[in-house]
């Protein structure tokens, strides 16, 4: 029920700011259709989102016969978590990182890249699978898959309102100025709400990861060795839809500017000294 609450809220939120940024490009008319349109978009984000998410970042299926270990590793993990077997997909990145996307359990899907099965163990793998299990789990995707979907939305529509400018209810232009201001604080809006959820999740991921896979060092240590060998690889599909970045175990967005002052994620330092808090048999 509280992630039900928690979906609700979002969409609300992120509608009432779609709508915002309506009303600065056409007035009132200019508010009722973005109403409109986020509607769409919300129905259409519970639905189709994840395989959105999915073709941005050109994941492919894998199956038993494509990549067997990898397959059957989840395969086990679903399993001791009572969860539904998701589809499974790979991305050609080199950049250590994976996510989980769809609407529920039932639909559900987890992706990692190339690069973080070169880079783990075959222990530490098992950790971060089990840490995107762990999203599936306390159903938890339906709200990241509709945030990034919502929030590269309102960047495109406030993009629209800087180059364009606005228009009042009575069609007449509006300062260019505010749309410049749209243009810079509706992302960082739409970024804070999806900061607002995100970072209490991936501690809960962490630890529900740490209780599917029964080994919380190997996720600490995964996590350690992620955030060391993703530091100066770029992920062009995440760079080139910044919204989605929330999605993953690991921001793999460069730190500069506004991005490292509101990242999604928590510290990894924090992160890997509360599993091993676990590991030791503290809380």
């Amino acid at each position: 029920m509280f992630n039900l609450v928690k979906t609700a809220v979002l969409m609300a939120a992120i509608t009432a700011l779609f709508m915002a940024v309506g009303a600065m490009i056409g007035g009132q008319t200019g508010m009722l259709i973005a109403l409109v349109v986020a509607v769409g978009m919300n129905f259409y984000s519970y639905w189709f989102s994840d395989k959105l998410v999915l073709k941005m970042y050109n994941a492919r299926e894998v199956d038993a016969s494509s990549a067997p270990q990898f397959y059957g590793m989840v395969r086990e993990l679903a399993q001791r978590a009572n969860l539904p077997m998701p589809r499974v997909y790979l991305i050609d990145e080199q950049a250590p990182n994976a996510f989980a996307t769809g609407r529920n359990p039932e639909n559900a899907a987890v992706a990692a890249t190339t690069g973080i099965l070169r880079v783990l163990s075959e222990r530490e793998l098992r950790g971060v699978m089990a840490h995107e299990l762990a999203h599936v789990a306390h159903r938890d995707i339906l709200i990241s898959t509709i945030s990034a979907t919502m929030a590269g939305a309102i960047s495109m529509l406030a993009n629209f309102a800087a180059f364009f400018g606005g228009r009042d209810e009575n069609g007449r232009p509006t300062n260019p100025i505010a749309g410049i201001a749209v243009a810079l604080l509706a992302p960082l809006a739409a970024s804070l709400i999806q900061m607002a959820i995100s970072r209490a999740r991936e501690f809960e991921a962490d630890r529900g990861g740490a209780e599917i896979s029964g080994d919380p060092a190997a996720l600490a240590s995964a996590l350690d060795k992620i955030h060391r060998y993703a530091q100066g690889i770029t992920m062009a599909p995440a760079e080139a839809h910044p919204e989605t970045a929330q999605m993953m175990i690991m921001n793999p967005l460069s730190s500069g500017g506004l991005r490292g002052l509101f990242s999604t994620h928590p510290s990894t330092e924090e992160r890997v000294a509360r599993l091993m808090a676990m590991a030791r048999g503290g809380r």
